[in-house]
């Protein structure tokens, strides 16, 4: 039975992670939501489905991708957005907005309690003093707010958000868009002969001037708040996206109204009646035009689609956990069977965790890192793979240790990084080329990843030796030959990226180094890398040195990859991100309090007593007073 362990396991997770990829189904008497989920729009300059805009959009209002309804109810992000583009009372009932900060909730005359989500309905008397509070947190600089001012910044926002979402395809308060088209299409024409009667100085109808001129204005707000560009060039001379009121506004000269804007009105209005059939038959109708005159941008859509519905990343997550704790599991009973069934695990979620890499790059047409949240995608793929590898050689259990551990703790880091919502959004313009995204910022992110995993093998040296029994004199050397070789792959790509950067530098700004916070750091871990080397080479170090100096290269590399950032100045402060900062503090405090731990006395170390108490056995002398043997320090050397 153990020995077909590792492959009864293997299976089970893979039947699970491929569970996700079975296509998701409306159900029979309800509103298709998956279909509307695919059809394709254009927010924030790139084409996305409209499950992305759901889910994105309810992550920076709410916090999350689900929700519940104002019964309590389940609600997934497809059907919050149906009900905000389509039925916006409904979905002013939702409490979808977080407020935990009570001088905020003191701003409404509220007092604070366990609650915290709070609908539209409930904050639309507040709007005011909202938008004013806001507007005067939006003057300061992001380091500059207080923890107030922060939290009503993001309310206005999501609430900004919120009400552009709503007049998107339609006017909030419609109650029948597919009327008011036909009465604004008809009277275009009267329109536009009373105007020009008007101009010549002619009688002219007034009352059909009127009602054209409202409905205009009412589609000029409607342009003007509109969030979703919904409508698709009609042309191939016209090649941009439109919102619903600039494709209404340009229907004036022509007469006729594109056909997608009557369908996303149709569509509003069986929604609202609760005609799910109808619904349904307007959907489809839109998905078949889109398939025909936009096949390039459904086929993205319906891709990105997939990619959401199997969340490739959250998978890989859970499948690092299982395999860092069977790799943990092997050091006690079972070594071969354990260690081979974390090897496995670890290879389905290296896999998977290269789709999701592979298929954003396909998404965004770029290399693998364009921004904070992919840089840790990277990060923790790069040391999964250099990990595996030093598994593959040593067979112990480290590597895998290691890679389970890297790949979990990178994936969570970009987990919270992908809180502003989309983390396929717009390159910075500095970022904007290929060429140098695919060279410099890949090779400076493969450095971060061998450090960090060279960081990790050193503190499972310090674990073992200082807490438990079982850093022998086998385990001591293979984890020092794995640390050094690791620090040298770090010191390469390190130096390489570090030189391309500025390369790059000298072709965007014209200087080569100019001793920006994101140079510095970069450079501060090529040099902390070098005196690591020559330090050991020189023999000023031995095993507990290197892993002391290696631990503090953790230090360097988490304030070159996040710290300088925010620092808030030079050119590479646009990564700022305040609630990072508490976190990076508590991560170097701890690699310092881990550089203390591994700094006690060898004979305070359990690994090393043992050693040391069977050495005063064999040679017959009472183990009460210590007295550190010749044979132990050469066992386990400072």
């Amino acid at each position: 039975m153990r020995r077909f362990l590792p492959a009864l396991i293997f299976v089970c997770a893979l039947l699970w992670a491929a569970s996700s990829w079975r296509p998701p189904r409306a159900a029979a008497n309800d509103f298709d939501l998956v279909t509307v989920g695919k059809i394709p729009v254009l927010v924030g300059g790139r084409i996305k489905p409209l499950d992305t805009v759901a889910r994105n959009s309810l992550l920076i209002i709410h916090g999350k991708q689900t929700a519940q309804g104002a019964k309590g109810e389940p609600l997934s992000a497809r059907r919050w957005l149906a009900d905000t583009l389509f039925n916006a009372p409904v979905a002013d009932q939702d409490p979808v907005f977080v407020i935990q900060n009570a001088d905020v909730l003191g701003l409404f005359g509220w007092e604070q309690s366990d609650r915290k989500y709070f609908c539209f309905a409930e904050l639309m008397p507040f709007l005011r003093q909202i938008d004013e509070q806001g507007a005067l947190s939006e003057k300061l600089q992001s380091v500059e707010r207080t923890a107030y001012q922060n939290a009503v910044l993001n309310l206005r926002n999501a609430m900004v958000l919120d009400q552009r979402l709503k007049n998107s395809v339609q006017p909030e308060d419609a109650r029948s868009f597919t009327r008011e088209l036909e009465a604004f299409e008809g009277g275009l024409p009267a329109a536009g002969k009373a105007a020009r009667q008007r101009e010549t100085g002619k009688s002219f109808d007034q009352t059909k001037l009127n009602d054209t001129a409202g409905l205009i204005a009412l589609y000029q707000k409607l342009s003007e708040m509109a969030y979703i560009l919904a409508v698709p060039p009609g042309s191939a001379q016209n090649s941009e996206w439109h919102s619903v009121g600039d494709s209404l506004l340009g229907s004036i000269p022509t007469d006729e109204i594109h056909p997608v804007v009557r369908m996303y009105a149709r569509m509003g209005d069986a929604y609202r009646a609760g005609d799910h059939v109808a619904f349904n038959q307007h959907v489809d109708l839109l998905s078949n035009w889109m398939a025909q005159h936009q096949p390039t941008a459904v086929k993205r859509a319906s891709f990105e689609f997939l990619f959401n519905q199997v969340d490739p990343f959250t998978h890989s997550m859970v499948l690092y956990v299982l395999a860092f704790l069977l790799a943990c599991g092997s050091w006690l009973a079972w070594s071969r069977t354990l260690n081979r069934s974390a090897f496995y695990l670890l290879l389905l979620a290296l896999a998977i965790h290269t789709f999701g890499l592979v298929s954003r790059m396909y998404l965004q047409e770029r290399p693998p890192v364009t921004n904070l949240y992919s840089s840790a995608i990277f990060i923790g793929w790069g040391a999964v793979i250099v990990a595996l590898i030093l598994e593959r050689i040593f067979r112990d259990g480290i590597g895998a240790a290691c890679a389970g551990a890297i790949g979990f703790i990178t994936l969570i880091i970009a987990h919270h990084l992908a809180g502003s919502g989309d983390t396929l959004e717009m390159l910075q313009a500095v970022l904007d080329t290929n060429i140098w995204l695919a060279t410099h910022v890949v090779a400076i992110t493969t450095g971060y990843s061998a450090m960090f995993l060279a960081g990790m093998l050193a503190i499972i040296y310090v674990i073992r030796g200082v807490f438990t029994r079982s850093l022998n004199k086998k385990t001591a050397d293979s984890l020092t030959r794995m640390t050094y070789g690791v620090v040298c792959f770090a010191t390469f790509f390190s130096f390489v990226g570090t030189v391309l950067g500025g390369i790059w530098a000298d072709q965007s700004w014209g200087r080569f180094w100019g001793w920006d916070p994101k140079e510095n750091g970069a450079v501060l871990i090529v040099l902390w890398c070098a005196v690591i080397l020559h330090a050991r080479w020189g023999g000023y170090i031995r095993q507990r040195g290197l892993m002391i100096m290696v631990i503090f290269g953790n230090v360097i590399t988490s304030f070159s990859w996040f710290g300088v950032n925010m620092l808030g100045v030079g050119l590479h402060s646009y990564g700022f991100m305040q609630k990072a900062f508490p976190w990076l503090c508590g991560f170097i405090l701890s690699q310092l309090a881990l550089m203390a731990v591994a700094a006690v006395p060898l004979e305070r170390w359990r690994s090393f007593q043992t050693t040391a108490e069977s050495s005063r056995l064999r040679a017959g002398r009472p183990a009460m007073k210590f007295t550190p043997p010749r044979l132990a320090v050469e066992t386990i050397p400072d």
